[in-house]
């Protein structure tokens, strides 16, 4: 390809027919493509590039705090889990109708994981999402509050197709906490869907958040019409830290390996 046309296609933000081009020319002649095959061919790659990019970019805004895919989960560890539901939701479907997800379980359960999963499994469907812990978002509101800017946060939630809010009920809450998480339910209610993961009793928000008339208040709308997933079964974390344990060999001398 001569430099010319290399530079053209650079400056139409043709990357992708860039990077592969050359080869496209090659196969072209080889297999004698006629011209609009040929056009196929160097458009698909583009196509292909830019929806790659386009994801990268979803991924990145979301603000994940790990990488997580549904083809790395271990269903087999913990069988209550609904494979079915899981695989439905990653479709997105449920974002049409605006509805909302909970997902409650014990500690290292696989929730997170789920969660920020679905989140990108969403992303690749063309969603919008952003994903938050609970801490976070209370961390983000006390922060523009003080700087006068509540506004502007709350844009920031209110505009994804699907708002993830993780570990709530890890810790207590600081004041205003249910102020906040209200006022986000209570705006996508009904318009964009909303994902939150708990590892404490519903019952027990009211404590968390410090504000009963709050905790019943959120409950009562997030609830409507959330598709509730309640995790079970035993802690991959502490499966992780069992095989490490298990891996460790004593040594020499020490209480362990001397058998009685």
């Amino acid at each position: 390809m001569n430099e010319n046309l290399s530079r053209t296609l650079r400056e139409l933000r043709l990357g992708g027919m860039a990077e592969t081009l050359e080869v496209r020319l090659q196969e072209a002649s080889a297999s004698k493509l006629t011209h609009l095959e040929f056009l196929e061919l160097v458009l698909a790659d583009e196509s292909l590039v830019r929806g790659d990019r386009k994801i990268e970019r979803g991924v990145r805004r979301a603000g994940f705090r790990d990488v997580r895919r549904l083809e790395d989960f271990d269903f087999a560890f913990n069988r209550s889990i609904d494979r079915a539901k899981v695989f439905e939701l990653a479709s997105g479907h449920f974002l049409r109708g605006a509805k909302d997800v909970l997902m409650c379980g014990p500690p290292g359960t696989g929730k997170s994981h789920l969660a920020q999963a679905i989140g990108h499994a969403v992303i690749r469907c063309g969603a919008v999402v952003y994903y938050r812990s609970i801490f976070d978002v209370v961390r983000d509101f006390l922060h523009d509050e003080a700087m006068g800017g509540e506004e502007k946060v709350l844009a920031k939630y209110l505009k994804p197709d699907l708002l993830i809010i993780d570990d709530m009920g890890m810790k207590q809450l600081p004041k205003r906490s249910g102020e906040y998480l209200f006022e986000i339910v209570m705006r996508r209610h009904e318009v964009r869907s909303t994902m939150m993961t708990t590892n404490r009793p519903l019952e027990d928000w009211g404590k968390l958040i410090g504000d009963v008339p709050s905790a019943s208040a959120i409950l009562d709308r997030f609830l409507q019409s959330a598709e509730i997933m309640k995790i079970t079964g035993r802690s991959y974390r502490l499966k992780n830290a069992e095989k490490s344990s298990k891996g460790t060999k004593a040594p020499p001398g020490s209480t362990a390996e001397t058998k009685e």
